[in-house]
């Protein structure tokens, strides 16, 4: 029955349904299948109603829409624009300036917006033209611009960590903190290639001219600083109180949404239209999110009923080269997997049934769960399925070809790719950050308690006469 459960719900998909309602659809017809012919009572599925009211009262899922209001204010409050431009100035004078300071700003809106949709049309409807005018070579151009906005997904405080530590069992506090060290190696990664490009080739991202550069005095830090110390103090209140144990991932979503108000009122485009947009998407993000929710617990519910964790793990748990074979798999399997199915669907759908076989080898979930977002990020890269090109693509002038944006995405693929192979060899870029507490053997643990002390012998006096 698994095996035909996850055939019916592929076929499903393939035919363009919904996610949510295909899950929802194929999870009650083989629920009421399997109760007429005996594989579980009809009693089973009284759970249902009780997963789906969990689901409506879990406080951590109230972060999603908290994140995502203040990702949609400050896409629209013009930080990206300071930033940007202010960041571009100050490297221009370099071959590859401006694409650095668009994977810098990359890195600093993902850090305060969560969404990848904000980071890359914020950025490229800002520099797309510069860098065109200015004579960047068409696919790196794009590549660096849809790239940077994927950072968005690993970085804190991301959506996907959101629910992957819901799915996955574990603290957002211990994903997001997991989730540092390799936001650093991706931004490192993405660096050093510019780096590179702009020592083989030059002519490919040329320095700023003369003329389009602004005089370097307190003129233009105070640009830069401007649109980043603002941002460093709402990282800080949204991130910083999070690993202080300062707040939940709710209370401080709900901290950074004020935070976002504020600094649109700073930049005087506090409005009623930006907040009814901003709370517009938002409904509409939260619906998708909580739909799928809801569909993948009665795919789950019916699919564990039949044995299908049995059947998964059966099937996992002895691929050759043990934990690191079952690692290779899947991520190979998610990366194929991203070119059809959204990240969320993904953590809805395949995350709960791969978990218990990374926990019983021995596998730490929270690692595993920062290497399924890496992997889960490049489904915004896919040509010719990724979101970040879509988005690229609606923004994007004329001149600019779908196939240089395609091909430009390539390079940056393989970088992902590469991240998470550094990832899956180097265990320790996640474990660093997490504070485990101290380390105890519970079978070397003796526990000597000293004798009771004598008690002296007293004459026994009848309580009644």
């Amino acid at each position: 029955m698994p095996p035909l459960m996850f055939g019916g719900l592929i076929l499903f998909l393939l035919f363009g349904f919904p996610a949510a309602f295909s899950l929802a659809a194929v999870g009650l017809f083989f629920g009421f299948l399997s109760i007429e012919i005996g594989l579980f009572p009809d009693a089973f599925l009284n759970n249902l109603p009780l997963r789906v009211f969990n689901i409506l009262s879990n406080d951590l899922l109230l972060a999603i829409p908290f994140f995502t209001l203040m990702g949609a204010i400050l896409e629209r409050c013009g930080l990206a624009e300071d930033l940007l431009e202010g960041t571009g100035q100050l490297f221009g004078k370099i071959p590859g300036g401006l694409a650095y300071a668009v994977i810098i700003v990359g890195a600093i809106l993902g850090a305060i917006t969560g969404t990848v949709a904000a980071s890359v049309i914020a950025m490229g409807m800002i520099s797309l033209p510069i860098m065109m005018r200015y004579g960047y070579d068409m696919r790196i151009a794009t590549g660096v611009i849809a790239a940077s906005g994927t950072i968005t997904q690993v970085i804190p405080p991301s959506l996907v960590l959101i629910v992957l530590g819901d799915q996955l069992g574990q603290s957002v506090g211990d994903m997001y903190a997991g989730a540092i060290g390799p936001s650093l190696l991706q931004i490192a990664l993405f660096l050093a290639f510019i780096a590179v490009v702009s020592i083989v080739a030059p002519q490919k991202v040329p320095p700023l001219p003369p003329e389009a550069l602004v005089p370097r005095d307190w003129r233009l830090w105070w640009r830069v600083l401007k649109g980043m110390v603002p941002s460093i103090v709402l990282i800080f209140m949204v991130l910083g109180t999070i690993f202080m144990g300062l707040a939940t991932p709710t209370e401080a979503g709900a901290m950074g949404v004020v935070g976002a108000v504020v600094l649109a009122a700073i930049n005087r485009r506090l409005s009623w239209p930006l907040v009814r947009q901003a709370m517009a998407n938002t409904t509409r993000i939260t619906a998708m999110v909580i739909y799928i929710l809801i569909g993948a617990t009665v795919f789950s519910l019916v699919f564990q009923g039949v044995d299908g964790g049995i059947w998964i793990e059966h099937l996992l748990s002895y691929l050759p080269g043990g934990a690191t074979g079952f690692l290779i798999f899947v991520n190979i399997f998610i990366f194929f997997l991203a070119f059809f199915l959204d990240f969320f669907e993904i953590a809805f759908i395949v995350i709960p049934l791969l978990a218990p076989v990374a926990k019983n080898l021995g596998i730490d979930l929270v690692w595993f769960g920062v290497l399924i977002c890496i992997n889960m990020q490049t489904s915004f890269m896919h040509p010719p399925f990724g979101f970040a090109l879509f988005y690229l693509r609606g923004i994007a002038p004329k001149e600019v070809l779908t196939k240089d944006i395609y091909l430009g995405a390539i390079p940056w693929l393989g970088l992902q790719l590469l991240l998470v192979a550094i990832v899956i060899f180097w265990p320790e870029s996640v474990t660093y950050w997490l504070d485990r507490g101290p380390k105890v053997d519970p079978s070397t643990v003796i526990i000597d308690l000293p004798p009771p002390p004598a008690v002296p012998d007293t004459p026994q006096v009848p309580i009644f006469q």
